[in-house]
Protein backbone atom coordinates (compact mmCIF):
# COMPACT_ATOMS: atom_id res chain seq x y z
CA UNK A 1 0.00 0.00 0.00
CA UNK A 2 2.85 2.38 0.84
CA UNK A 3 4.30 1.91 -2.66
CA UNK A 4 0.88 2.49 -4.22
CA UNK A 5 0.40 5.73 -2.30
CA UNK A 6 3.84 6.99 -3.32
CA UNK A 7 3.13 6.12 -6.95
CA UNK A 8 -0.22 7.94 -6.95
CA UNK A 9 1.29 11.01 -5.29
CA UNK A 10 3.94 11.17 -8.01
CA UNK A 11 1.20 10.95 -10.63
CA UNK A 12 -0.67 13.81 -8.94
CA UNK A 13 2.54 15.91 -8.83
CA UNK A 14 3.05 15.28 -12.54
CA UNK A 15 -0.48 16.52 -13.27
CA UNK A 16 0.28 19.65 -11.24
CA UNK A 17 3.45 20.30 -13.22
CA UNK A 18 5.74 19.42 -10.28
CA UNK A 19 8.78 17.20 -10.83
CA UNK A 20 7.60 13.74 -9.71
CA UNK A 21 11.11 12.59 -8.66
CA UNK A 22 11.00 14.84 -5.59
CA UNK A 23 12.02 13.03 -2.39
CA UNK A 24 9.22 12.77 0.18
CA UNK A 25 8.19 10.30 2.87
CA UNK A 26 5.06 8.22 3.42
CA UNK A 27 5.00 6.95 7.01
CA UNK A 28 2.61 5.57 9.61
CA UNK A 29 1.45 8.30 12.03
CA UNK A 30 2.18 7.57 15.70
CA UNK A 31 -1.50 8.11 16.44
CA UNK A 32 -3.98 6.13 14.31
CA UNK A 33 -6.42 9.06 14.62
CA UNK A 34 -4.20 10.79 12.05
CA UNK A 35 -4.75 8.07 9.49
CA UNK A 36 -2.94 4.90 8.48
CA UNK A 37 -0.37 6.70 6.32
CA UNK A 38 0.82 10.30 6.26
CA UNK A 39 2.81 12.06 3.52
CA UNK A 40 4.94 15.21 3.88
CA UNK A 41 5.10 15.84 0.13
CA UNK A 42 3.36 19.24 0.25
CA UNK A 43 5.83 20.63 2.77
CA UNK A 44 8.75 19.31 0.72
CA UNK A 45 7.46 20.89 -2.52
CA UNK A 46 5.93 24.13 -1.15
CA UNK A 47 9.14 26.15 -1.08
CA UNK A 48 10.03 25.17 -4.64
CA UNK A 49 6.51 26.08 -5.82
CA UNK A 50 6.43 29.29 -3.73
CA UNK A 51 3.07 28.33 -2.27
CA UNK A 52 1.67 27.71 1.22
CA UNK A 53 2.17 23.98 2.15
CA UNK A 54 -1.43 23.54 3.26
CA UNK A 55 -2.73 25.08 0.06
CA UNK A 56 -0.48 22.82 -2.01
CA UNK A 57 -1.59 19.80 0.03
CA UNK A 58 -5.22 20.56 -0.80
CA UNK A 59 -4.37 20.76 -4.51
CA UNK A 60 -2.56 17.39 -4.33
CA UNK A 61 -5.53 15.82 -2.54
CA UNK A 62 -7.90 17.08 -5.26
CA UNK A 63 -5.66 15.50 -7.88
CA UNK A 64 -5.47 12.23 -5.93
CA UNK A 65 -9.26 12.06 -5.68
CA UNK A 66 -9.52 12.62 -9.40
CA UNK A 67 -7.11 9.82 -10.36
CA UNK A 68 -8.48 6.44 -11.53
CA UNK A 69 -9.00 4.11 -8.55
CA UNK A 70 -7.40 1.13 -10.33
CA UNK A 71 -4.34 0.10 -8.31
CA UNK A 72 -5.31 2.50 -5.55
CA UNK A 73 -8.14 0.60 -3.85
CA UNK A 74 -8.36 0.34 -0.12
CA UNK A 75 -8.27 4.10 0.57
CA UNK A 76 -11.46 5.31 2.22
CA UNK A 77 -10.53 8.91 2.97
CA UNK A 78 -7.75 11.44 2.25
CA UNK A 79 -7.41 14.55 4.41
CA UNK A 80 -5.10 17.52 4.84
CA UNK A 81 -3.92 18.03 8.43
CA UNK A 82 -1.67 20.37 10.39
CA UNK A 83 0.77 22.50 8.40
CA UNK A 84 0.25 20.42 5.24
CA UNK A 85 0.41 16.69 5.97
CA UNK A 86 -1.72 14.49 3.74
CA UNK A 87 -3.33 11.68 5.76
CA UNK A 88 -4.69 8.49 4.22
CA UNK A 89 -7.32 6.33 5.92
CA UNK A 90 -7.65 2.70 4.81
CA UNK A 91 -11.06 1.10 4.33
CA UNK A 92 -12.76 -1.70 6.28
CA UNK A 93 -12.48 -3.86 3.14
CA UNK A 94 -8.71 -3.37 3.11
CA UNK A 95 -8.30 -4.69 6.65
CA UNK A 96 -10.71 -7.57 6.09
CA UNK A 97 -8.74 -8.63 3.01
CA UNK A 98 -5.46 -8.16 4.91
CA UNK A 99 -6.54 -10.72 7.53
CA UNK A 100 -7.43 -13.16 4.71
CA UNK A 101 -4.02 -12.58 3.12
CA UNK A 102 -2.21 -13.42 6.37
CA UNK A 103 -4.20 -16.63 6.80
CA UNK A 104 -3.64 -17.65 3.17
CA UNK A 105 0.12 -17.00 3.24
CA UNK A 106 0.74 -18.57 6.64
CA UNK A 107 4.49 -19.06 7.15
CA UNK A 108 5.12 -17.11 3.92
CA UNK A 109 3.44 -13.99 5.39
CA UNK A 110 5.88 -11.10 5.59
CA UNK A 111 8.29 -12.41 2.98
CA UNK A 112 9.48 -10.17 0.15
CA UNK A 113 11.53 -10.55 -3.03
CA UNK A 114 14.14 -7.84 -2.43
CA UNK A 115 16.93 -10.43 -2.68
CA UNK A 116 15.25 -12.91 -5.01
CA UNK A 117 17.90 -14.91 -6.89
CA UNK A 118 20.68 -13.50 -4.72
CA UNK A 119 23.16 -15.35 -2.53
CA UNK A 120 24.11 -13.79 0.81
CA UNK A 121 26.76 -15.02 3.24
CA UNK A 122 26.42 -13.87 6.85
CA UNK A 123 29.40 -14.35 9.16
CA UNK A 124 28.76 -14.13 12.88
CA UNK A 125 29.48 -15.40 16.42
CA UNK A 126 33.24 -15.98 15.81
CA UNK A 127 34.35 -17.42 19.18
CA UNK A 128 37.97 -18.42 19.69
CA UNK A 129 38.92 -21.98 20.66
CA UNK A 130 40.90 -22.08 23.94
CA UNK A 131 38.93 -19.08 25.26
CA UNK A 132 35.50 -18.87 26.92
CA UNK A 133 32.39 -18.19 24.81
CA UNK A 134 31.99 -14.63 26.05
CA UNK A 135 29.08 -12.18 26.06
CA UNK A 136 30.19 -10.55 22.81
CA UNK A 137 29.89 -13.91 21.04
CA UNK A 138 26.38 -14.31 22.43
CA UNK A 139 25.43 -10.85 21.14
CA UNK A 140 26.99 -11.47 17.73
CA UNK A 141 25.15 -14.78 17.47
CA UNK A 142 21.74 -13.27 18.27
CA UNK A 143 22.26 -10.40 15.82
CA UNK A 144 23.84 -12.50 13.06
CA UNK A 145 21.19 -15.21 13.25
CA UNK A 146 18.40 -12.63 13.11
CA UNK A 147 19.98 -10.85 10.13
CA UNK A 148 20.40 -14.24 8.41
CA UNK A 149 16.69 -14.92 8.83
CA UNK A 150 15.67 -11.44 7.62
CA UNK A 151 17.87 -11.97 4.56
CA UNK A 152 16.25 -15.38 4.02
CA UNK A 153 12.77 -13.81 4.36
CA UNK A 154 13.82 -11.33 1.67
CA UNK A 155 14.27 -14.09 -0.89
CA UNK A 156 18.01 -14.79 -0.72
CA UNK A 157 19.82 -18.08 -0.45
CA UNK A 158 21.42 -17.53 2.96
CA UNK A 159 24.77 -19.06 3.91
CA UNK A 160 25.78 -18.90 7.57
CA UNK A 161 29.50 -18.74 8.36
CA UNK A 162 31.53 -18.80 11.56
CA UNK A 163 35.14 -17.57 11.72
CA UNK A 164 37.11 -18.92 14.66
CA UNK A 165 40.56 -17.94 15.92
CA UNK A 166 42.37 -21.23 16.41
CA UNK A 167 45.85 -19.67 16.25
CA UNK A 168 47.35 -16.58 17.81
CA UNK A 169 48.66 -15.37 21.18
CA UNK A 170 45.46 -16.40 23.01
CA UNK A 171 46.08 -20.05 22.09
CA UNK A 172 49.68 -19.83 23.29
CA UNK A 173 48.51 -18.31 26.60
CA UNK A 174 46.00 -21.14 27.11
CA UNK A 175 48.56 -23.85 26.28
CA UNK A 176 51.09 -22.23 28.62
CA UNK A 177 48.42 -22.26 31.34
CA UNK A 178 47.64 -25.93 30.68
CA UNK A 179 51.33 -26.89 30.87
CA UNK A 180 51.89 -24.90 34.08
CA UNK A 181 48.65 -25.97 35.78
CA UNK A 182 50.31 -29.16 36.96
CA UNK A 183 47.15 -31.10 36.08
CA UNK A 184 46.44 -33.79 33.50
CA UNK A 185 44.16 -32.97 30.57
CA UNK A 186 42.23 -36.20 30.89
CA UNK A 187 38.67 -35.55 32.07
CA UNK A 188 39.03 -31.77 31.78
CA UNK A 189 36.60 -29.57 29.84
CA UNK A 190 36.36 -26.25 28.00
CA UNK A 191 35.69 -24.38 31.26
CA UNK A 192 39.03 -25.55 32.65
CA UNK A 193 40.80 -24.57 29.41
CA UNK A 194 39.31 -21.09 29.82
CA UNK A 195 40.74 -20.91 33.35
CA UNK A 196 44.16 -21.91 32.01
CA UNK A 197 43.89 -19.17 29.40
CA UNK A 198 43.11 -16.62 32.12
CA UNK A 199 46.22 -17.73 34.03
CA UNK A 200 48.45 -17.31 30.97
CA UNK A 201 46.83 -14.03 29.91
CA UNK A 202 47.25 -12.50 33.39
CA UNK A 203 50.93 -13.38 33.65
CA UNK A 204 51.61 -12.26 30.06
CA UNK A 205 50.68 -8.70 31.05
CA UNK A 206 52.55 -8.80 34.38
CA UNK A 207 55.79 -6.87 34.90
CA UNK A 208 56.81 -9.26 37.70
CA UNK A 209 59.92 -11.36 36.86
CA UNK A 210 57.69 -14.44 36.73
CA UNK A 211 55.45 -12.63 34.26
CA UNK A 212 58.36 -11.51 32.09
CA UNK A 213 59.61 -15.10 31.95
CA UNK A 214 56.09 -16.37 31.15
CA UNK A 215 55.80 -13.85 28.31
CA UNK A 216 58.99 -15.20 26.69
CA UNK A 217 57.71 -18.77 26.99
CA UNK A 218 54.28 -17.86 25.60
CA UNK A 219 55.83 -16.04 22.61
CA UNK A 220 57.93 -19.13 21.94
CA UNK A 221 54.86 -21.39 22.15
CA UNK A 222 53.07 -19.07 19.71
CA UNK A 223 55.81 -19.62 17.09
CA UNK A 224 55.71 -23.39 17.65
CA UNK A 225 51.94 -23.43 17.11
CA UNK A 226 52.40 -21.82 13.71
CA UNK A 227 55.22 -24.08 12.52
CA UNK A 228 53.92 -27.22 14.35
CA UNK A 229 57.47 -28.04 15.47
CA UNK A 230 56.78 -29.36 18.99
CA UNK A 231 54.95 -32.74 19.34
CA UNK A 232 53.86 -32.04 22.96
CA UNK A 233 52.40 -28.64 22.08
CA UNK A 234 50.74 -30.17 19.00
CA UNK A 235 49.08 -32.78 21.24
CA UNK A 236 47.76 -30.16 23.68
CA UNK A 237 46.65 -27.97 20.78
CA UNK A 238 44.68 -30.73 19.04
CA UNK A 239 42.96 -31.75 22.30
CA UNK A 240 42.13 -28.21 23.43
CA UNK A 241 40.87 -27.16 19.99
CA UNK A 242 38.48 -30.11 19.75
CA UNK A 243 37.28 -29.75 23.36
CA UNK A 244 36.35 -26.08 22.99
CA UNK A 245 34.84 -26.43 19.51
CA UNK A 246 32.63 -29.27 20.77
CA UNK A 247 31.53 -27.06 23.68
CA UNK A 248 30.65 -24.26 21.24
CA UNK A 249 28.47 -26.68 19.26
CA UNK A 250 26.39 -27.37 22.37
CA UNK A 251 25.78 -23.63 22.74
CA UNK A 252 24.85 -23.24 19.04
CA UNK A 253 22.31 -26.05 19.46
CA UNK A 254 20.62 -24.20 22.36
CA UNK A 255 20.66 -20.92 20.41
CA UNK A 256 19.15 -22.53 17.29
CA UNK A 257 22.03 -21.83 14.92
CA UNK A 258 23.48 -24.13 12.25
CA UNK A 259 26.46 -22.99 10.22
CA UNK A 260 27.25 -24.04 6.67
CA UNK A 261 30.87 -22.90 6.92
CA UNK A 262 33.47 -22.89 9.67
CA UNK A 263 36.49 -20.82 8.75
CA UNK A 264 39.64 -20.89 10.91
CA UNK A 265 42.47 -18.40 11.33
CA UNK A 266 45.03 -21.21 10.90
CA UNK A 267 43.70 -21.76 7.36
CA UNK A 268 43.20 -18.10 6.48
CA UNK A 269 46.64 -16.94 7.67
CA UNK A 270 48.74 -18.45 4.80
CA UNK A 271 46.14 -17.41 2.21
CA UNK A 272 46.12 -13.84 3.49
CA UNK A 273 49.89 -13.68 3.80
CA UNK A 274 50.36 -14.76 0.19
CA UNK A 275 47.89 -12.08 -0.98
CA UNK A 276 49.54 -9.33 1.10
CA UNK A 277 53.07 -10.19 -0.05
CA UNK A 278 51.91 -10.43 -3.68
CA UNK A 279 50.45 -6.91 -3.44
CA UNK A 280 53.49 -5.22 -1.88
CA UNK A 281 54.58 -2.57 -2.69
CA UNK A 282 51.55 -1.87 -4.94
CA UNK A 283 49.02 -1.80 -2.04
CA UNK A 284 51.09 -2.58 1.06
CA UNK A 285 54.46 -1.16 2.05
CA UNK A 286 57.37 -2.06 4.32
CA UNK A 287 57.90 -0.21 7.60
CA UNK A 288 60.51 -1.12 10.23
CA UNK A 289 60.62 -4.74 9.12
CA UNK A 290 56.84 -5.06 9.01
CA UNK A 291 54.36 -4.84 6.12
CA UNK A 292 51.66 -2.20 6.63
CA UNK A 293 48.75 -0.57 4.85
CA UNK A 294 48.45 3.24 4.98
CA UNK A 295 44.67 3.66 4.97
CA UNK A 296 44.90 7.43 5.43
CA UNK A 297 46.45 7.70 1.94
CA UNK A 298 43.06 6.72 0.51
CA UNK A 299 40.65 8.16 3.08
CA UNK A 300 41.49 10.66 5.83
CA UNK A 301 39.12 8.82 8.16
CA UNK A 302 41.24 5.66 7.94
CA UNK A 303 44.57 4.86 9.60
CA UNK A 304 47.66 2.66 9.23
CA UNK A 305 47.44 -1.02 10.18
CA UNK A 306 50.15 -3.71 10.39
CA UNK A 307 49.40 -6.75 8.21
CA UNK A 308 52.62 -8.75 8.73
CA UNK A 309 54.56 -7.98 11.90
CA UNK A 310 58.33 -7.58 12.27
CA UNK A 311 58.59 -11.26 13.27
CA UNK A 312 57.17 -12.20 9.87
CA UNK A 313 53.84 -13.41 11.31
CA UNK A 314 50.49 -12.47 9.72
CA UNK A 315 48.22 -10.30 11.88
CA UNK A 316 44.43 -10.40 12.26
CA UNK A 317 44.18 -7.96 9.35
CA UNK A 318 45.95 -10.35 6.98
CA UNK A 319 43.79 -13.25 8.12
CA UNK A 320 40.70 -11.10 7.43
CA UNK A 321 41.88 -10.58 3.86
CA UNK A 322 42.37 -14.33 3.46
CA UNK A 323 38.90 -14.90 4.91
CA UNK A 324 37.13 -12.35 2.73
CA UNK A 325 38.63 -13.64 -0.50
CA UNK A 326 38.06 -17.27 0.51
CA UNK A 327 34.36 -16.51 1.03
CA UNK A 328 34.05 -15.10 -2.48
CA UNK A 329 36.14 -17.92 -3.96
CA UNK A 330 34.01 -20.66 -2.35
CA UNK A 331 30.51 -19.22 -2.76
CA UNK A 332 30.83 -15.94 -4.70
CA UNK A 333 28.01 -14.32 -2.71
CA UNK A 334 26.24 -11.24 -4.06
CA UNK A 335 26.55 -9.78 -0.56
CA UNK A 336 28.92 -10.72 2.27
CA UNK A 337 27.81 -9.49 5.72
CA UNK A 338 30.14 -9.62 8.72
CA UNK A 339 29.00 -9.05 12.32
CA UNK A 340 31.51 -7.91 14.97
CA UNK A 341 31.79 -5.78 18.08
CA UNK A 342 31.77 -2.02 17.49
CA UNK A 343 35.43 -1.64 18.53
CA UNK A 344 36.40 -3.54 15.38
CA UNK A 345 34.52 -1.10 13.17
CA UNK A 346 37.43 1.19 12.25
CA UNK A 347 39.84 -1.72 11.83
CA UNK A 348 37.42 -3.47 9.45
CA UNK A 349 37.11 -0.29 7.35
CA UNK A 350 40.87 -0.36 6.78
CA UNK A 351 40.81 -4.06 5.85
CA UNK A 352 37.92 -3.57 3.42
CA UNK A 353 39.66 -0.60 1.78
CA UNK A 354 42.77 -2.74 1.24
CA UNK A 355 40.63 -5.52 -0.27
CA UNK A 356 38.88 -3.02 -2.57
CA UNK A 357 42.26 -1.95 -4.01
CA UNK A 358 43.11 -5.58 -4.79
CA UNK A 359 39.60 -6.50 -5.98
CA UNK A 360 37.59 -3.34 -6.81
CA UNK A 361 34.60 -5.51 -7.80
CA UNK A 362 34.15 -6.67 -4.20
CA UNK A 363 33.90 -3.26 -2.51
CA UNK A 364 30.13 -2.87 -2.92
CA UNK A 365 29.50 -6.49 -1.92
CA UNK A 366 30.99 -6.24 1.59
CA UNK A 367 28.84 -5.04 4.49
CA UNK A 368 29.90 -4.76 8.13
CA UNK A 369 27.43 -4.76 11.04
CA UNK A 370 28.58 -3.88 14.57
CA UNK A 371 27.10 -4.31 18.04
CA UNK A 372 27.76 -2.46 21.28
CA UNK A 373 28.65 -3.72 24.76
CA UNK A 374 26.42 -5.41 27.31
CA UNK A 375 26.34 -3.85 30.75
CA UNK A 376 24.52 -5.16 33.79
CA UNK A 377 21.80 -3.28 35.63
CA UNK A 378 23.00 -4.59 39.01
CA UNK A 379 26.65 -3.85 38.22
CA UNK A 380 27.68 -7.44 38.99
CA UNK A 381 30.23 -9.11 36.74
CA UNK A 382 29.85 -12.64 38.09
CA UNK A 383 27.41 -15.44 37.31
CA UNK A 384 24.98 -16.99 39.77
CA UNK A 385 27.65 -19.57 40.62
CA UNK A 386 30.20 -16.86 41.40
CA UNK A 387 32.24 -17.25 38.22
CA UNK A 388 33.12 -14.39 35.88
CA UNK A 389 30.20 -13.94 33.49
CA UNK A 390 30.66 -15.58 30.10
CA UNK A 391 28.13 -15.85 27.29
CA UNK A 392 27.48 -19.46 28.23
CA UNK A 393 27.02 -18.75 31.98
CA UNK A 394 24.64 -15.88 31.17
CA UNK A 395 22.60 -18.22 28.98
CA UNK A 396 22.54 -20.94 31.65
CA UNK A 397 21.61 -18.40 34.36
CA UNK A 398 18.68 -17.14 32.29
CA UNK A 399 17.40 -20.70 31.81
CA UNK A 400 17.85 -21.47 35.52
CA UNK A 401 15.86 -18.38 36.59
CA UNK A 402 12.97 -19.42 34.35
CA UNK A 403 13.08 -22.98 35.71
CA UNK A 404 12.99 -21.66 39.29
CA UNK A 405 9.84 -19.70 38.50
CA UNK A 406 8.26 -22.95 37.27
CA UNK A 407 9.18 -25.04 40.33
CA UNK A 408 5.56 -25.29 41.54
CA UNK A 409 4.23 -26.22 38.12
CA UNK A 410 2.77 -29.73 37.82
CA UNK A 411 4.29 -30.42 34.40
CA UNK A 412 7.11 -32.96 34.03
CA UNK A 413 10.75 -32.07 34.73
CA UNK A 414 11.55 -32.80 31.09
CA UNK A 415 8.98 -30.26 29.91
CA UNK A 416 10.13 -27.73 32.52
CA UNK A 417 13.66 -28.06 31.16
CA UNK A 418 12.47 -27.64 27.58
CA UNK A 419 10.31 -24.58 28.37
CA UNK A 420 13.04 -22.99 30.50
CA UNK A 421 15.45 -23.36 27.58
CA UNK A 422 13.04 -21.78 25.06
CA UNK A 423 12.04 -18.93 27.40
CA UNK A 424 15.56 -18.38 28.76
CA UNK A 425 16.96 -18.04 25.24
CA UNK A 426 14.17 -15.65 24.26
CA UNK A 427 14.85 -13.45 27.30
CA UNK A 428 18.47 -12.99 26.27
CA UNK A 429 17.94 -12.72 22.53
CA UNK A 430 15.20 -10.13 22.87
CA UNK A 431 17.29 -8.10 25.35
CA UNK A 432 20.02 -7.97 22.70
CA UNK A 433 17.82 -7.39 19.65
CA UNK A 434 15.49 -4.76 21.09
CA UNK A 435 18.23 -2.08 20.85
CA UNK A 436 19.54 -0.54 17.65
CA UNK A 437 22.85 -2.03 16.54
CA UNK A 438 25.93 -0.27 17.84
CA UNK A 439 24.28 0.92 21.04
CA UNK A 440 25.19 -0.54 24.43
CA UNK A 441 22.70 -2.82 26.19
CA UNK A 442 21.73 -2.65 29.85
CA UNK A 443 20.81 -6.19 30.81
CA UNK A 444 18.48 -6.78 33.75
CA UNK A 445 17.98 -10.51 34.35
CA UNK A 446 14.68 -10.09 36.22
CA UNK A 447 13.12 -7.68 33.70
CA UNK A 448 14.31 -9.83 30.80
CA UNK A 449 12.18 -12.78 31.93
CA UNK A 450 9.11 -10.75 32.92
CA UNK A 451 5.80 -11.82 31.39
CA UNK A 452 4.76 -8.18 31.34
CA UNK A 453 6.22 -5.31 29.35
CA UNK A 454 9.20 -5.13 27.05
CA UNK A 455 10.60 -8.68 27.04
CA UNK A 456 10.90 -11.84 24.96
CA UNK A 457 8.88 -13.95 27.43
CA UNK A 458 6.07 -11.34 27.26
CA UNK A 459 5.87 -11.89 23.50
CA UNK A 460 5.89 -15.67 23.95
CA UNK A 461 3.27 -15.52 26.70
CA UNK A 462 0.99 -13.33 24.59
CA UNK A 463 1.29 -15.79 21.69
CA UNK A 464 0.52 -18.75 23.95
CA UNK A 465 -2.45 -16.85 25.42
CA UNK A 466 -3.85 -16.14 21.93
CA UNK A 467 -3.36 -19.78 20.95
CA UNK A 468 -5.30 -20.90 24.02
CA UNK A 469 -8.33 -18.90 22.81
CA UNK A 470 -8.19 -20.68 19.46
CA UNK A 471 -7.93 -24.07 21.22
CA UNK A 472 -11.02 -23.27 23.32
CA UNK A 473 -12.90 -22.28 20.16
CA UNK A 474 -12.19 -25.48 18.21
CA UNK A 475 -15.52 -27.11 19.01
CA UNK A 476 -17.62 -23.93 18.88
CA UNK A 477 -20.17 -23.43 16.11
CA UNK A 478 -19.66 -20.04 14.47
CA UNK A 479 -22.53 -20.45 12.00
CA UNK A 480 -24.51 -17.21 11.89
CA UNK A 481 -21.73 -15.40 13.71
CA UNK A 482 -19.79 -14.36 10.60
CA UNK A 483 -20.64 -10.67 10.31
CA UNK A 484 -17.79 -8.20 9.75
CA UNK A 485 -17.58 -5.41 12.34
CA UNK A 486 -17.68 -1.84 11.05
CA UNK A 487 -15.20 -0.66 13.68
CA UNK A 488 -11.52 -1.18 12.84
CA UNK A 489 -9.33 -2.18 15.78
CA UNK A 490 -5.74 -1.10 16.44
CA UNK A 491 -4.80 -4.78 16.16
CA UNK A 492 -5.89 -4.79 12.51
CA UNK A 493 -4.05 -1.51 11.93
CA UNK A 494 -0.85 -3.13 13.26
CA UNK A 495 -1.05 -6.54 11.57
CA UNK A 496 -0.78 -5.46 7.92
CA UNK A 497 2.39 -3.44 8.68
CA UNK A 498 4.48 -6.57 9.29
CA UNK A 499 5.45 -6.92 5.63
CA UNK A 500 6.81 -3.35 5.59
CA UNK A 501 8.72 -3.86 8.85
CA UNK A 502 10.52 -6.94 7.53
CA UNK A 503 11.49 -5.09 4.36
CA UNK A 504 12.76 -2.08 6.31
CA UNK A 505 14.73 -4.34 8.69
CA UNK A 506 16.65 -5.75 5.74
CA UNK A 507 17.21 -2.36 4.10
CA UNK A 508 18.72 -1.02 7.35
CA UNK A 509 20.15 -4.38 8.60
CA UNK A 510 18.52 -3.55 11.95
CA UNK A 511 16.50 -6.38 13.59
CA UNK A 512 15.36 -4.07 16.40
CA UNK A 513 12.61 -2.73 14.11
CA UNK A 514 10.99 -6.19 14.24
CA UNK A 515 11.39 -6.41 18.03
CA UNK A 516 9.77 -2.99 18.52
CA UNK A 517 6.93 -3.85 16.13
CA UNK A 518 6.17 -7.14 17.92
CA UNK A 519 5.90 -5.41 21.29
CA UNK A 520 3.42 -2.91 19.85
CA UNK A 521 1.53 -5.71 18.12
CA UNK A 522 1.31 -7.76 21.33
CA UNK A 523 0.07 -4.70 23.21
CA UNK A 524 -2.65 -4.08 20.60
CA UNK A 525 -3.75 -7.73 20.88
CA UNK A 526 -4.00 -7.55 24.67
CA UNK A 527 -6.07 -4.36 24.39
CA UNK A 528 -8.35 -6.03 21.83
CA UNK A 529 -8.72 -9.14 24.00
CA UNK A 530 -9.39 -7.05 27.11
CA UNK A 531 -12.11 -5.02 25.38
CA UNK A 532 -13.81 -7.79 23.41
CA UNK A 533 -15.98 -10.72 24.47
CA UNK A 534 -15.04 -13.28 21.87
CA UNK A 535 -16.25 -16.75 22.90
CA UNK A 536 -19.76 -15.73 23.87
CA UNK A 537 -22.91 -16.82 22.06
CA UNK A 538 -24.11 -13.27 21.39
CA UNK A 539 -20.89 -12.32 19.55
CA UNK A 540 -22.10 -12.04 15.95
CA UNK A 541 -18.50 -11.27 14.82
CA UNK A 542 -17.02 -14.44 16.37
CA UNK A 543 -15.79 -15.99 13.11
CA UNK A 544 -14.00 -12.79 12.10
CA UNK A 545 -12.57 -12.27 15.59
CA UNK A 546 -11.16 -15.81 15.59
CA UNK A 547 -9.61 -15.27 12.16
CA UNK A 548 -8.13 -12.02 13.46
CA UNK A 549 -6.56 -13.92 16.37
CA UNK A 550 -5.24 -16.59 13.95
CA UNK A 551 -3.67 -13.80 11.89
CA UNK A 552 -2.10 -12.37 15.05
CA UNK A 553 -0.69 -15.75 16.11
CA UNK A 554 0.79 -16.31 12.63
CA UNK A 555 2.35 -12.84 12.52
CA UNK A 556 3.86 -13.27 16.00
CA UNK A 557 5.22 -16.69 15.06
CA UNK A 558 6.82 -15.36 11.87
CA UNK A 559 8.16 -12.27 13.62
CA UNK A 560 9.61 -14.19 16.55
CA UNK A 561 11.21 -16.65 14.13
CA UNK A 562 12.99 -13.69 12.54
CA UNK A 563 14.42 -12.88 15.98
CA UNK A 564 15.49 -16.50 16.47
CA UNK A 565 12.84 -17.02 19.16
CA UNK A 566 10.62 -20.09 19.42
CA UNK A 567 7.09 -20.08 20.87
CA UNK A 568 6.47 -22.87 23.45
CA UNK A 569 3.18 -24.78 23.48
CA UNK A 570 2.45 -23.51 26.99
CA UNK A 571 3.96 -21.33 29.69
Amino acid sequence: MKDKIQKQIKEALKNLGIHEDVSFSVEHPTDFKNGDYSANVAMVCAKQQKINPKELAEKIVLELKGLPKQGFGGIEKIEVAGPGFINFYLSREFFTESVKEILNKGEEWGKNSLLSGKKVMVEYTDPNPFKPFHIGHLMANAIGESISRVVEFSGAKTIRANYQGDVGPHVAKAIWGIIHSGEKMEGKNALWIGECYSLGATLYESLHPKGIEAKKEIDEINKKIYDKSDPKINEIYDWGRKETLDAFEEIYKILGTKFEYYFFESEMAPIGEEIVRANAPKVFSESDGAIVFHGENYDKKLHTRVFINSQGLPTYETKEIGLALTKFEKENPDISITTTAIEQGEYMKVVQKAISLIHPDLESKMKHVTHGMMRFADGKMSSRKGNVITGESLLRDSMDIVKEKMKDSKISEEEKTRISEIVGVSALKYSILRSSLGSDIIYDSEKSISFEGDSGPYLQYTSVRANSILNKAKDLNTEGKDEIPTEITDLEKMLYQFHEIVKYSYETLQPHHIATYLIELASSFNTFYGNTQILVDENKYMAYHLNLIKAFVQTMKNGLWLLGIEVPDRM
